[in-house]
């Protein structure tokens, strides 16, 4: 006997438990995936941001060095041009009364008697350290011995004056023509070492000082005669006295400070020569006094 099947259709049982976990499980892969998405958006929005910055600063930068350069640029035309034009009769009278009281205090630290690879360089680098520019009277034949540092001492913005060729007095001192020759030969090195056959310094120290001594009348006439040929000459009214045989920091720093006394405008008178180490080692306690007691540093290029 045949029994008719009865087609049920049954439905497999729902797994709430599992449902749940499924969705859950999901849920954290979708929102794990949206934080994936959102942190990386984040990230990149840094990543752009700071390579933004850093362009800015790059080009800030880049502005700053261009403006340096243009500012150095500047400076170093308007050196060439004070070194190129003849000295008017004010700027030959500013020199002259370097020495006059001015209402701030101010130095001018001159070095006589280089460049020589012992000692300049060395000065060179500590004067660049405290931003300081100075005055270098420099000798002929010292110039023809080294003139990459005449070209450095220019290029940093320090003057370039003279102090003769041979620093012999018998020889320097003959007569006023003997004293200008010494002039012009060594104006001629300085020339030849800067490639500029244009330049002039202008500014002369006699060896020896422009006063006294054996050869103080020959002195005192080529002082005028030298004046007459738009050359000023220039002492100094403060020295360390290292040319005397000083042979300690301590009496170097202190000569400095006796000889500056009360006085507003003050030309140092210190050596760069080959054995003047002592006054690089004196030079930042010299710096050092003269900033503590208010002074500010002046070249010649500042008063002309």
């Amino acid at each position: 006997m045949l029994y008719p099947y009865e087609v049920v259709d049954i439905k497999p049982k729902l797994n709430k438990k599992k449902v749940f976990f499924v969705m859950l499980i999901v849920l954290i892969i979708a929102l794990s995936i949206c934080s994936a998405i959102i942190l990386a958006k984040q990230k990149h929005q840094k990543e752009m941001e700071v390579e933004q910055a850093k362009i800015e600063a790059e080009r800030l930068e880049a502005e700053r060095i261009r403006q340096e350069e243009l500012k150095v640029q500047q400076e170093k035309e308007a050196r060439i041009a004070k070194a190129t034009n003849p000295f008017t009769e004010e700027q030959m009278q500013a020199v002259e009364n370097i020495y006059q009281a001015q209402e701030a205090k101010r130095v001018f630290l001159t070095f006589d008697d280089g460049p020589t690879q012992a000692v300049t360089p060395y000065i060179l680098d500590l004067l660049k350290q405290e931003n300081i520019k100075a005055t270098f009277f420099v000798l002929g034949n010292r110039v023809k011995a080294n003139p990459e540092l005449v070209q450095r001492e220019f290029e940093e913005g320090h003057y370039i004056a003279n102090h003769g060729y041979s620093h012999k007095y018998s020889q320097i001192y003959q007569n006023n023509q003997t004293v200008l020759d010494e002039y012009n030969y060594t104006e001629q090195c300085i020339q030849e070492a800067l490639q500029n056959p244009n330049y002039h310094s202008k500014v002369f120290r006699f060896p020896g000082g422009s006063q006294g001594g054996y050869y103080n009348s020959i002195k005192s006439k080529a002082k005028q005669y030298l004046r007459e040929n738009g050359i000023v000459s220039l002492d100094w009214n403060s020295l360390s006295k290292d040319a005397e045989g000083v042979n300690t920091k301590e009496e170097l720093l202190q000569n400095v400070i006796d000889t500056v006394g009360q006085k507003q405008s003050v030309v140092i008178l210190m050596h760069d020569a080959a054995d003047k180490i002592l006054t690089y080692k004196t030079l930042p306690d010299v710096i050092q006094y003269l900033r503590d007691n208010g002074y500010t540093f002046k070249t010649l290029y500042d008063i002309l």
